[in-house]
């Protein structure tokens, strides 16, 4: 796809990425932007989104909103509508552990912030949706990959690249795909001290056929062939470097 068409394809569009204000989110609203997208980001943490609204250039391009608040997420779709393309990009690490020890609770709130957070904030969005638009869900390679102490991660994954099927039948003509991203450099792994992480980094890289981890750009790469292709609906696509292989 050349930049001529993706830029064709976004220029004046409005693009919504929620749990946008960091990662891969932040990455593909940067990216939108980029070739002429309206762009808004959403978060939950009031400095992410101020810092957020500094990289776009526009302090009003980031929004302090939970997605899983329902009411004050179809407050801003109403107030942003028309909507051209919605990224659900919202992430969590809850539920990461050993089966035998796995903390409930923690998976409870795992799929509260990352399944409950994307269908609450697409049945928000879906008034304001333009008829030719898109959504897309961001989901994770725990859903395709097994490896011990990822069954949490894998389940909620999992869910919400399960949606999409049924969704791009159910919400047509509005396209629904997800991207399925790797191991991936960002803000996600902040749960590990830096020298472990660098130590993950490098063990995944090995792994995997690409070797090397991936970066915000290239998934946000990714989402918008999804976004601005349209003839690509019910698809999950797979932008690990080739790590489910391997």
């Amino acid at each position: 796809m050349t930049s001529r068409i993706v830029e064709d394809a976004l220029r004046d569009r409005r693009v919504v990425v929620v749990g946008g204000t960091s990662g891969i989110g932040l990455a593909t609203a940067a990216a939108a932007a980029e070739y002429g997208a309206r762009a808004v980001v959403t978060g939950r943490d009031t400095e992410r989104a101020r810092a957020a609204g500094e990289r776009l250039g526009d302090p009003g391009a980031a929004r302090c909103v939970d997605a899983r608040d329902q009411a004050a997420m179809r407050a801003l779709f109403a107030e942003l509508a028309p909507v051209d393309h919605l990224v659900l990009a919202v992430g969590t690490s809850a539920g990461i552990g050993p089966f035998a020890t796995l903390d409930l609770d923690a998976l409870r709130a795992g799929f509260e912030d990352k399944v409950m957070a994307h269908v609450s904030a697409a049945q928000a969005a879906l008034p304001a949706l333009a008829r030719d638009g898109s959504i897309t869900f961001v989901g994770a390679v725990s859903a395709d990959r097994a490896a011990p102490g990822a069954a949490g991660l894998a389940a909620g994954n999992g869910a919400v690249q399960a949606l999409v099927p049924s969704l791009a039948v159910e919400l047509a003509p509005v396209r629904v795909n997800a991207v399925s991203p790797g191991v991936i450099d960002t803000p996600w792994w902040s749960w590990l001290p830096d020298d472990q992480r660098g130590a993950v980094f490098a063990q995944y890289a090995e792994r995997s056929p690409a070797g090397r981890v991936g970066t915000p750009e290239q998934v946000a790469a990714a989402i918008l062939g999804l976004m601005t292709n349209g003839f690509l609906t019910g698809v999950v696509l797979h932008c690990d470097g080739g790590l489910r292989h391997g």
